[in-house]
């Protein structure tokens, strides 16, 4: 009976092979795996006014926690928005005191941090950058920068050439820093020049405690049309980050140098010099753009009536791309200007620069 039971049942079988095609099996079961895999890695953002995100938390840093949705796209959401973070997956976590956390799960609730199985649990705040990069753990350089060349040329009642070049770069690490700088302008009406300068320098800083640091600054410039041949400056200095977040960047230093100074028929001169620099950004206008001040000054210590300022004030947006656009005011004040030069010299830029 059993038998005829069981050739019954096969029998049957060929009949539920035609109701269910045999490629249906294997794509059933990889489809339900796919599925429990796919809802597995999936994190979670919960927002203070009850809101539920889901994706892929990629970092947090400054503050801001940045989530990939497939409903919304990219999202950046200001920590103190945020009421809890769930990240399953391994993550690479750095902390306020430099302890690196690698391949660890992420939960957060009630301003505290979970870590992986860990049983300790730690302030919110504690919590410096989620998915670091490598230069923030120590490892090698980042480097970023800007360059940017305008070229104009105009044939007709007036023949003009204008050519601007402007280059700046830095490379970061935890311990140390180096900065490049380059500007120039040479400017032609009628194969006449109009203008006919340029800037350089190069910074070196090496961090102390945070947020201090002390360097080295080598400048150098040249200005045709204010007699200068090339103005030479050495020296140390000591230098601060006092505010390090996108809504306020500013850092400053002081410091010795010496100054030699070439004319073209002015009296050639050198002399001991103090020297400063400020630096200030801020994305305050929103949207990628960003205000800033740079200055540049130099207090001849032989002749204290000597000052010399090189102001720049600009808003900066992005394009496309990686194109940034920029409008810019320079205002070099030299109060030692030979005769017959003005103490200041104004510029207005509008430019276009590559950034990385």
């Amino acid at each position: 009976m059993a038998m005829l039971l069981n050739k019954g049942k096969l029998m049957n079988m060929p009949r539920l092979f035609t109701r269910w095609p045999l490629w249906l099996v294997p794509l059933m079961f990889a489809t339900s795996g796919w599925a429990e895999d796919a809802a597995a890695v999936q994190d979670e953002v919960l927002l203070k006014n009850g809101s539920r995100l889901v994706g892929k938390v990629v970092s947090s840093r400054d503050g801001v926690v940045t989530i990939e949705t497939d409903f919304a796209g990219t999202l950046e959401i200001k920590m103190d928005k945020v009421e809890g973070i769930n990240v399953p997956e391994a993550v690479v976590v750095l902390m306020e005191d430099n302890t690196v956390h690698r391949d660890s799960s992420l939960s957060m609730s009630e301003e505290r941090l979970v870590l992986g199985g860990e049983a300790k649990t730690y302030p919110r705040d504690d919590l410096r950058v989620l998915n670091p990069e490598p230069w923030e753990m120590g490892e090698g350089y980042r480097w970023t920068g800007k360059a940017g060349m305008a070229f104009q040329l105009q044939r007709g009642n007036t023949d003009t050439d204008e050519l601007d070049v402007n280059i700046h770069a830095a490379w970061r690490s935890t311990r140390d820093r180096y900065r490049f700088m380059w500007t120039s302008e040479l400017d032609k009406s009628d194969n006449e020049k109009t203008a006919d300068n340029w800037q350089t320098s190069g910074r070196y800083d090496y961090f102390l405690t945070d947020p201090n640091y002390v360097g080295g600054i080598l400048f150098v410039e040249s200005d045709k049309f204010r007699d200068l041949d090339r103005r030479t400056m050495l020296g140390p200095y000591y230098g601060r980050q006092f505010f390090a977040e996108p809504r306020l960047t500013l850092s400053g230093d002081w410091g010795v140098s010496w100054v030699d100074e070439k004319y073209d028929t002015a009296e050639d001169q050198d002399y001991p010099a103090t020297n400063w620099s400020i630096d200030a950004s801020s994305n305050i206008l929103g949207g990628n753009s960003s205000v800033y001040y740079r200055q540049l000054g130099i207090w001849n210590l032989d002749d204290t009536s000597d000052v010399m300022l090189n102001n720049t004030f600009g808003l900066s947006f992005p394009l496309l791309w990686k194109l940034e656009a920029a409008a810019e005011v320079l205002l070099e004040y030299d109060s030692g200007s030979v005769e017959g030069v003005k103490e200041l010299d104004q510029t207005y830029k509008f430019r276009v620069d590559y950034s990385w």
